[in-house]
């Protein structure tokens, strides 16, 4: 069995920080990609930020610059620090873990507001 846990969600004011952790445990093997989705209330889920094995990443446009992503590979576990929040970046964040199957956590809720 595959568990998948995100931690460090909350509410902050603009321009604010906040640092997300996902770690995954269990039988799951050799992981190629971890990564970050977001979905805010009445838009799909969308891809903000990934990082392979090797350490390459990939951001949406729109955190570019404020986000980063990081992972311990030895961990499974893999962060997204988040900077300069912005109130459109309210949304609950979901962890993704891609090896021969794709694992999700169960969201943790970022709210940026003042």
């Amino acid at each position: 069995q595959v568990h998948v846990v995100e931690s460090g969600g909350g509410l902050v004011q603009p321009g604010g920080s906040l640092r997300l952790s996902c770690a995954a445990s269990g039988s799951i093997g050799s992981i190629y990609t971890m990564g970050w989705y977001r979905q805010a209330p009445g838009k799909q889920r969308e891809l903000v930020a990934a990082i392979t094995t090797g350490g390459s990443t990939n951001y949406a446009d729109s955190v570019k610059g404020r986000f980063s992503i990081s992972r311990d590979n030895a961990k499974n576990t893999v962060y997204l620090q988040m900077n300069s929040l912005k109130p459109e970046d309210t949304a609950v964040y979901y962890c993704r873990v891609r090896t021969i199957n794709i694992y999700w956590g169960q969201g943790t809720q970022v709210t940026v507001s003042s």
